[in-house]
């Protein structure tokens, strides 16, 4: 065995039709704030295994129409008594299964979503009352952030206070939630200039939380945020330029958005431009500059970027070849749930390359990606060489994952 690939046969993509409806849910939802990841791929590792069949992945849901919203009549809405706080712990992201590209006509795989309240750089309070404020948010004592974030709204006319009291009624956050509200704080500060609030006011505007959904406002507010230096709301609007729908579609200006918010440390940008490079879209196609913002997107936690990365480093291509980081980011992929590096890993450990070889560590991560819908009939095969007493160790190891599959999912 020389060669292993992400997707299980030789690199390919969606044809276009598809590809645009794949990119327009990715857009609504990242609009919409929610968080989705694609685990799709196309590099190549060092390994070769037979064709395989993929699973097609659920696509998203799209958000509910809510009744207009109406303009704040005052300059400020009247702050409501907070409420006790409450903080829900997210949701885990659910394994995505993965699926084989098609033809050769579109960017693959698609770029992430971007995170839906992400501050800017020029979002960051600075009078000794707001950074308390902040502070309070930040620690999960929302009252006290409720209550001091109203007083400089109402006193100063804050627009930072103004995001924070939107964000607070966005989330639940000592008062009840309440989009309508948020949108009026959200509103006020972004009249007043402040980036974040008019990039959360994009995300209600397209979610229909508020009032109905409204692609239109949700592009301006987008537009006004990025002219504001957000890297989320420039990464957003370079997905609507490679898209092509409320633009005409422009790889060049979508790789130059994405330049300017990966350069501002986002890694959903990051890891969309190495995408542009790699595939040689909007940009001169260029390994190593592909490679380089994969690095820097692995390193800030993205995991798609991780998978990719660690093929990179195990075919050394755009990177000094490396199997044993390899090996190494590509289990840590695997342990953070992607059933691609679960698929790919199973593969290096069994290969035992740039890895002690492991058949029951192999198996038992088969096991648990052939789960979440990747198929792998090299690995079925080399599963069912084992001995009976391998084969019950590594799925009892997969158990805590096989149960963790349908929770991640519902």
């Amino acid at each position: 065995m020389d060669r292993l690939r992400r997707n299980g046969t030789w690199p390919s993509r969606p044809g276009n039709g598809e590809m645009i409806a794949m990119l327009r849910s990715i857009v609504l939802v990242s609009l919409a704030a929610a968080l989705v990841s694609s685990a799709f791929a196309q590099a190549p590792i060092q390994i070769t295994p037979p064709p395989q069949d993929g699973a097609r992945p659920a696509q998203p849901a799209r958000p509910k129409v809510q009744p207009k919203p109406q303009a704040p009549k005052a300059p400020a809405p009247k702050a409501q008594a907070p409420a006790a706080a409450a903080k829900s712990a997210p949701k885990s992201a659910p394994p995505t299964p993965a699926e084989s590209p098609r033809n050769d006509d579109e960017v693959w795989p698609p770029p992430p979503a971007a995170t839906p309240f992400a501050p800017s750089p020029a979002g960051v309070p600075s009078s000794p009352s707001l950074v308390a404020a902040f502070t309070a948010y930040q620690r999960g004592n929302y009252v006290t952030a409720f209550a001091e974030a109203t007083r400089l709204a109402g006193d100063n006319g804050d627009p930072k206070a103004m995001a924070l009291l939107g964000e607070l009624y966005s989330n639940g956050a000592g008062v009840p939630q309440d989009y309508k509200k948020a949108a009026e704080w959200f509103a006020l500060a972004a009249e007043r200039g402040d980036a974040a609030a008019s990039f959360a006011l994009a995300m209600l505007h397209l979610g229909g939380r508020g009032g109905p959904r409204d692609l239109n406002a949700a592009v301006k507010h987008l537009t006004d945020a990025a002219k504001l230096g957000h890297p989320a709301a420039i990464y957003d609007l370079g997905l609507l330029y490679l898209e092509g729908q409320q633009f005409p579609q422009d790889f060049a200006r979508a790789a130059e958005l994405f330049r300017r918010a990966a350069d501002a440390g986002a890694p959903e940008a990051q890891y969309a431009l190495a995408t542009l490079y790699k595939e040689g879209r909007g940009v001169p196609k260029d390994a190593a500059e592909a490679a380089r913002l994969l690095g820097l997107a692995s390193r800030a936690g993205n995991l798609d970027a991780q998978v990719e990365y660690a093929i990179a480093l195990f075919n050394g291509v755009g990177t000094a070849k490396d199997e044993s980081a390899a090996a190494a980011l590509m289990r840590k992929a695997a342990s953070r749930g992607s059933p691609i590096a679960q698929n790919r890993f199973a593969r290096i450990v069994a290969a035992g390359r740039g890895i002690e070889a492991n058949p029951v560590e192999a198996a038992k991560w088969h096991i648990v990606a052939k789960a979440a819908g990747i198929s792998d009939t090299w690995l079925d095969e080399f599963v069912q060489k084992l001995t009976p007493a391998e084969r019950e160790a590594a799925e009892n190891a997969a158990k805590p994952w096989l149960a963790a599959i349908p929770q991640s999912r519902s």
